[in-house]
C-alpha cells in the first residue's frame, strides 16, 4: 500500500485505519491507499483524427466505413462475417465531474470510429452511451439530450456545436462544464482551442452566467481553478499542477491551475507550487514528504527537464527510492508546459536514483492515458 500525505485537514483513511492530518510545517500524515493507474503508449502508436461538417445532425462528419462492404459478390464465409462482426475498442480520456466538483481525467475504453472528436462529447453527455462506464462518484458534464457535432477548422480551432438542450445545466457548474469540453477535446494534437456554438449560432460567452469563449477557451485557461492569493491577473500567469484524490481504496490524479508570479521562471514555479501540496481548503492529497525542496534550478535541454531535490525526495524502500506516483506527479504537472517531454531527478546531485521498482530512475515521459481503472 502507498502512503499519501494530506496538509491542512485530518484524513480519514481507508476500510478502519485511522491517522492523523497535518497543518502546513507540520509533520506530515500517512494516508495508505494503492497507487493511481496510468498507461503509457507505445512508441509509433497514434491516435486518428479526421473531423468535419457542422450542424448538430453531424452532416459531413467522416465515418469508419461499414463491415462487409468488401469482398467479391458481397458473399462471407460464417467465419468471416463472425471477424468482421467483432468491434475495435480504444481508449479515450473524458473529463467527468466528480462528487467533490472537480473535473477530473477519467480515460474510458469507447469503439473504434474516425470520428473522435464527436464520440469524445457524445461521450460526455449525461444518460448517453458513458453511463455505464462511469466510475463511482462521477457524472457526465453535458445535459441529458443535448446532441453534438464537431468542425475542426485550418487553426486547431475544435468548434462545437449543440443543440439547445446544452443550456439547460447547473449555472454553479458552468466553469466545470467548460473545461471538461475543452480538457477533453484538446487532449488530440491537432486541438488547439474549443469553441462554442448552440444550433449553429457561435456563443461568445457561456449561456448561463457568462463566462467568457471569446475566440477560443485552451488549457491555458486553467482547470479546477484555485483562488491562491494572487489578485493581480495582469501580472501573473497560470501553471496547472496535479495532485491526488480518493474513492474508497483508490486514487486519482486530479488537474488544479494555480497562478504564479509573470517573472517567476514557470518551470521552478510549477515544481515549488506541487511540492507546496494541496490547498488546505481541498480533500487533495500529496505523495511528496514534508521537507523535500530543490537544490538548484531546473534545467531543460532538449525536451527534458533535470530536478535536482534533496533526500527527503526518497520515501520508499526504507527511504531509498522515489516512488512512481511522484514521478507522475511531476511528469503531468511539467509536461503541461510547452516543449517538455520528459522529467529527470536527482538527489543532491546524483544521477543514480532508484524508484520503488528497485530500478534506477530512467526521464519520465508523461503518461498518454490517466486515471486507466474503474472503480
Amino acid at each position: 500500500m502507498r502512503k499519501f500525505f494530506r496538509k491542512g485537514v485530518p484524513v480519514l483513511v481507508i476500510s478502519t485505519l485511522v491517522a492523523t492530518g497535518c497543518s502546513f510545517g507540520a509533520n506530515e500524515a500517512a494516508n495508505e491507499m494503492d497507487a493511481p493507474p496510468v498507461s503509457y503508449i507505445d512508441e509509433g502508436d497514434s491516435l486518428e483524427l479526421e473531423e468535419s461538417g457542422e450542424g448538430v445532425n453531424g452532416e459531413g462528419d467522416a465515418e469508419a466505413p461499414s463491415k462487409g462492404e468488401e469482398g467479391e459478390d458481397g458473399d462471407e464465409g460464417e467465419g468471416e462475417a463472425e471477424a468482421d462482426a467483432v468491434v475495435e475498442d480504444v481508449q479515450r480520456e473524458l473529463y467527468l465531474i466528480d462528487e467533490n466538483g472537480l473535473v477530473v481525467p477519467q480515460t474510458l475504453t469507447l469503439p473504434k470510429t474516425e470520428s473522435v472528436l464527436r464520440q469524445s462529447l457524445q461521450y460526455l453527455v449525461d444518460g448517453g452511451p458513458v453511463t455505464e462506464l462511469l466510475p463511482n462518484g462521477f457524472k457526465a458534464v453535458i445535459p441529458a439530450g443535448t446532441e453534438v457535432d464537431v468542425h475542426l477548422d485550418d487553426d486547431g480551432v475544435a468548434i462545437a456545436d449543440f443543440s439547445n438542450e446544452f443550456k439547460e445545466y447547473d449555472p454553479e457548474q458552468e466553469q466545470q462544464i467548460l473545461q471538461a469540453i475543452t480538457w477533453t477535446l484538446t487532449q488530440f494534437d491537432t486541438v488547439e482551442r474549443v469553441k462554442i456554438r448552440i444550433n449553429g449560432y457561435d456563443q461568445e460567452m457561456m449561456p448561463q452566467n457568462g463566462t467568457p469563449i471569446g475566440e477560443g477557451v485552451s488549457r491555458a485557461n486553467g482547470i479546477n481553478i484555485e483562488s491562491n492569493g494572487v489578485a493581480d491577473m495582469v501580472n501573473s500567469k497560470s501553471v496547472t499542477l496535479y495532485f491526488l484524490d480518493q474513492k474508497g481504496e483508490n486514487t486519482y490524479y486530479v488537474p488544479v491551475t494555480r497562478r504564479v508570479g509573470l517573472g517567476e521562471d514557470s518551470l521552478k514555479a510549477a515544481v515549488n507550487e506541487l511540492l507546496q501540496g494541496p490547498s488546505y481548503k481541498s480533500n487533495l492529497l500529496t505523495d511528496f514528504r514534508n521537507g523535500v525542496e530543490l537544490l538548484s534550478d531546473p534545467l531543460y535541454e532538449n525536451g527534458v527537464v533535470t530536478l535536482n531535490f534533496n533526500e527527503s525526495l526518497l520515501s520508499q524502500l526504507d527511504a531509498k527510492a522515489v516512488s512512481d506516483t511522484a514521478l507522475n506527479m511531476l511528469a503531468l504537472t511539467l509536461t503541461e508546459q510547452e516543449g517538455v517531454e520528459q522529467v529527470a531527478v536527482q538527489v543532491n546531485g546524483e544521477t543514480n536514483i532508484l524508484h520503488e521498482s528497485g530500478q534506477v530512475t530512467q526521464p519520465v515521459s508523461r503518461p498518454e492515458k490517466v486515471n486507466t481503472g474503474s472503480f
